[in-house]
């Protein structure tokens, strides 16, 4: 049955206890290959089970086989060096992307196999996160590599995304999520929009391959970065972000709002700039906040929505993924389920306000 007011997760769940332990044995060689995979794929399992009991329409993998959002496609791949693009966090941390050395860049990993892990456990409609083309332009240096100009990395880079979302639609996922977390820290980094356009630009050289239903399953996702409880750009405001963002050629845009200081500014600049026919999801719940939202908070979030987007165009969602890192137990797991729990009965009840049920 079709909800009136869809309702989906981001991506990322905290690991299981037992698979952050076989990682780290995995690490030490106390374990092997084979063994980690287990682990993977029992801690996929358990999360797609718990979803499910939760009521979760559309449930993910929770990425738990993933070193992180934005790494998985170079996951043991050669010619790549630690020492990339730094991206700082509001707290005094940081993350590091690599660096790639050597031409010519192919994705090692595609997200189709974390796709046909999930599905093998879920009877409900599975969705993937990818990592948008954008982010991984960040790993070639601003000096360029010998013999591999960046024109040629872009032209592989593209190929690349393509068949890694093209890949997903394929294997049936219900939506195939692009993470664009980089697209607010550009405005921080370049506060002229030009960097920002350069990543739209890019991405749409990749969804432009795609024909108008297979974009219907395609969806955007914005946020401020979600990390050890932080955030690498909630200060810059996203009501500037928007505009340009939506110019991207997708069905669905997931869109962080209950982080927000001003959700009424964020949600009229999304009416007015949503694209026709596309949903915007709206986050309801805050990964990076400890304290759980109750349904009632939920419900009014999404009825303050519902003042400026129609029940047809309007969905919910958490604002971000709650450990897109594999090593991120800054929130732990029953937390996100209450969350999530939270997010799901809320629109529920803001379904039942609505007259929507």
């Amino acid at each position: 049955m079709t909800r009136g007011i869809p309702t989906e997760p981001i991506g990322s769940i905290p690991r299981t206890a037992a698979l952050l332990a076989a990682m780290e044995a995995r690490a030490a060689g106390r374990i092997t290959e084979a063994d980690l995979a287990a682990a993977q794929d029992e801690a996929v399992r358990d999360t797609v089970r718990r979803l499910e009991e939760l009521g979760s329409p559309v449930v993910t993998d929770g990425e738990q086989a993933k070193p992180s959002f934005a790494t998985y496609p170079v996951a043991g791949a050669a010619g790549l060096a630690p020492d990339g693009v730094v991206i700082p966090f509001a707290d005094g941390h940081v993350r590091r992307l690599p660096c790639l050395t050597a031409g010519p860049f192919r994705y090692a990993v595609h997200a189709e196999q974390y796709l046909r892990a999930a599905r093998r456990h879920a009877a409900v409609p599975v969705k993937q996160a990818v990592i948008a083309p954008s982010a991984l332009s960040l790993l070639y240096p601003s000096d360029g590599i010998d013999g591999y100009p960046r024109e040629a990395f872009l032209a592989d880079l593209t190929a690349g995304a393509e068949a890694d979302i093209r890949g997903c639609l394929k294997a049936g996922a219900h939506v195939v999520q692009l993470d664009f977390t980089e697209a607010r820290l550009s405005l921080k980094l370049d506060p002229s929009g030009s960097l920002l356009e350069d990543f739209v630009a890019l991405n749409n050289s990749v969804l432009e391959r795609f024909s108008e239903p297979e974009r219907a399953r395609i969806g955007i996702h914005t946020c401020p970065g979600g990390d050890l409880d932080s955030t690498h750009s909630l200060d810059v405001d996203c009501a500037a972000l928007l505009p340009k963002l939506l110019r991207l050629k997708a069905g669905n845009f997931y869109v962080q709002l209950a982080s927000e200081p001003d959700p009424d500014k964020v949600l009229a600049v999304l009416a007015g700039h949503l694209p026709d026919g596309a949903r915007a999801f709206v986050g309801v719940t805050d990964p990076v906040d400890p304290r759980v939202e109750t349904p009632e908070e939920v419900r009014d979030r999404v009825l303050a929505a519902a003042r400026h987007l129609p029940p047809g165009s309007l969905g919910t969602c958490d604002d971000c993924g709650f450990s897109p890192f594999a090593d991120d137990t800054s929130t732990s797991r029953e937390t996100a389920f209450a969350k999530i729990r939270a997010r799901i009965e809320g629109t529920a009840l803001a379904e039942d306000a609505l007259g929507l049920a």
